[in-house]
């Protein structure tokens, strides 16, 4: 056994993916609830990172082990200092009530990070999606500023006329 620390029932495990992070919570006896993105559920890999972004996820319970395979993993309960976890019976209780849904995956709004902040502190939060969604609004604003400053000069003509 590595030097894991073993979690703690409602801890949250971030996972380290080859291209992003994956986020399970730990719900005790080795199993965590994750939100399996479509890929994952296919063991397709890669080539379906860009079906996530539409296709339905799954809500397992799996064994930590299985789960994080040959990646690296740790606790990080990282929005502990800003919200208070609900108590680790709620925690677990609703993680293992959502177990076998199915929730439309998207990489925006309904990702793991989100899944797990929400069972642990009853909010979500994604910094990952956070960041994509910065770089992502900016090229869109980029685009709805110019289509808006479009329509400001076409309304300065009709004035001027």
């Amino acid at each position: 056994h590595g030097p894991q620390p073993e979690p703690k029932p409602g801890d949250l495990i971030e996972i380290f993916r080859p291209f992003y992070r994956h986020w399970a919570i730990y719900v005790g006896d080795g199993y965590v609830v994750h939100l399996a993105p479509p890929s994952e559920v296919a063991g397709a890999g890669a080539a379906s990172v860009m079906s996530a972004l539409t296709d339905k996820a799954i809500v397992k319970k799996e064994l930590l082990y299985d789960v994080a395979g040959s990646d690296k993993y740790q606790v990080n309960n990282k929005h502990d200092d800003k919200y208070s976890p609900l108590p680790c019976s709620k925690i677990i209780q609703r993680a293992e009530e959502l177990v076998g849904q199915e929730v439309l995956y998207k990489l925006t709004s309904e990702n793991c990070e989100h899944f797990v902040n929400e069972l642990r502190y009853g909010v979500a939060r994604s910094d990952q999606v956070r960041d994509v969604i910065i770089a992502a609004s900016v090229a869109g604003m980029g685009l709805a500023a110019m289509s808006l400053i479009g329509v400001m000069f076409s309304r300065n003509k009709r004035q001027k006329q």
